[in-house]
């Protein structure tokens, strides 16, 4: 089971480069990610979610490679791509894996407006190496499932640029 984590950014372009951040990290091992999404409050009010995994790509990739095999069976491993692709996009498209949407829109409803938040599902990291690594960007602690230790450390880090006069 992971931890959910949600940080509020001034904007949305901080929370867009915490998660390429992110990103990098995951690629080193540091943190593994089951779900980042990026939620906006515009001038206006309205929530905007930017999930960050493209599901329906993932599913038509998914769907042809198991569309070919079965296709194999058949001596039409095209047609079973084709079929299988289609199929797998459109079951990862419509598939809502990670963090709840009405949780995000319910979440977003209590950003300030023109700021974002970026909402992590942390399924394992290392804080050693992560908490260094976004103390730069200047965020706060909204919503969290960590204890209560780890999430005072969290919010001690993101709040040391604040502190340190950056």
């Amino acid at each position: 089971m992971g931890n959910l984590i949600g940080i509020a950014y001034p904007d949305q372009s901080t929370a867009e480069e915490v998660l390429a951040t992110l990103s990098r990290l995951q690629t080193e091992k540091t943190i593994e990610l089951e779900d980042a999404v990026i939620v906006t409050r515009d001038q206006d009010g309205k929530v905007k979610l930017l999930q960050s995994a493209k599901l329906g790509v993932a599913g038509a990739a998914g769907g042809a490679m198991w569309g070919g095999l079965i296709g194999l069976l058949f001596l039409a491993p095209l047609v079973g791509m084709a079929v299988g692709a289609a199929a797998g996009g459109a079951a990862g498209a419509m598939a809502d894996v990670g963090v709840d949407d009405k949780f995000l829109k319910e979440l977003g409803g209590k950003l300030d407006l023109g700021s974002a938040a970026l909402v992590v599902l942390v399924h394992r990291s290392t804080p050693d190496k992560v908490l260094p690594e976004i103390s730069s960007f200047d965020g706060d602690v909204i919503q969290s499932s960590l204890s209560d230790d780890a999430e005072a450390q969290l919010q001690a880090a993101l709040r040391s640029r604040e502190t340190a006069g950056v």
